[in-house]
């Protein structure tokens, strides 16, 4: 079956028997969540300062976006002090079921909660939403077609004028072959966010890049069992590519935000404390179980800062 690359993931990731309804991303993909519990203190660090800036409200709401096992929201719930966890409303947002073993406290939904006044995160969300594939032509950009079976692609016809708007925008194709991925969905899933933060902080992690150098042929790329696969949108691997953050920025403004920054993992959590630097080695001759509990805490957070792997991720933060 031909279908767009939207349409096909779409069918491939969510429809029925779809990847995501099936598995678990901890099974085929690492993440910062899975990667040390220091990500969910870090996250509860950002949780406490906007809690500081709108005056400790009762209930305050912490919203994981693209939640998958829960495993963020249950880290933060068990790091947070009395006084935060007893005011928490955690909503987890999937349309996986809901995991076992999560605490009574977390609400597990598959949509948005309405209103939102206290932290929203989603942590790798937009590069799942399903979009769509261009390519230049001597004639234009026309959409890419799949085979939903095989993965053979072939030129469709053109673009929406939504799209090419976007395209124009955003992500300019300029030489005949190069491709585009256009994003306009994944804008739209963020200003869903927004339009629901009455008070707060919204916050995007994802594999991210600038409208200055976006990549020629596009990021589509597929994850199964831990190792880059081809993308063949059959239901058998996860299918994503990466967001175009700064254009996810400009559609939370148009929702509404009022302060917008754009920046790295790396220098986000470096801001929080994170350095991975190592325990002095004298540690290790008076008290060896602490060296070694240091050693490995170091050697986590230098994986979550580091700007070849996940610390390049780009953070997005939007207010209101």
């Amino acid at each position: 079956m031909w279908l767009t690359w939207r349409a096909a993931t779409e069918r491939a990731l969510y429809g029925e028997e779809g990847f995501y309804l099936r598995e678990r991303p901890s099974g085929h993909f690492r993440t910062s969540v899975g990667a040390s519990a220091a990500f969910a203190e870090a996250v509860l660090a950002l949780l406490t300062e906007v809690d500081s800036e709108l005056g400790a409200p009762d209930p305050l709401d912490l919203v994981d976006i693209g939640s998958g096992e829960g495993v963020l929201v249950g880290r933060v719930l068990a790091a947070a002090g009395p006084d935060l966890r007893d005011r928490l409303r955690v909503t987890c947002v999937d349309l996986s079921a809901r995991p076992a073993g999560l605490p009574e406290q977390v609400e597990w939904s598959r949509t948005l909660p309405t209103s939102i006044t206290g932290l929203a995160i989603a942590n790798e969300w937009l590069d799942n939403i399903p979009l769509d594939v261009a390519e230049q032509t001597s004639g234009g950009p026309r959409l890419v077609m799949v085979n939903t079976r095989t993965g053979e692609e072939r030129l469709g016809g053109p673009l929406r004028p939504a799209d090419r708007e976007w395209l124009d925008r955003w992500w300019p194709l300029h030489h005949v072959g190069t491709r585009a991925e256009i994003g306009r969905p994944r804008d739209d899933a963020w200003a869903s966010v927004l339009v629901r933060l009455a008070r707060g902080r919204a916050i995007a992690v994802d594999y991210a890049h600038p409208v200055d150098n976006r990549p020629l042929c596009g990021t589509l790329t597929g994850y199964r069992d831990g190792s880059v696969v081809t993308p063949i949108p059959d239901g058998t691997c996860d299918i994503t590519a990466h967001v175009a953050l700064d254009a996810c920025a400009e559609a939370g403004r148009r929702a509404g935000a009022i302060s917008t920054t754009l920046s790295t993992q790396r220098n986000v959590l470096r801001t929080l404390g994170l350095t991975g630097t190592r325990p002095p080695v004298d540690l290790a001759h008076t008290d060896p179980r602490a060296y070694v509990r240091a050693l490995s805490r170091a050697a986590e957070e230098a994986e979550l800062i580091d700007p070849a792997g996940l610390g390049g991720f780009g953070w997005l933060s939007q207010s209101r």
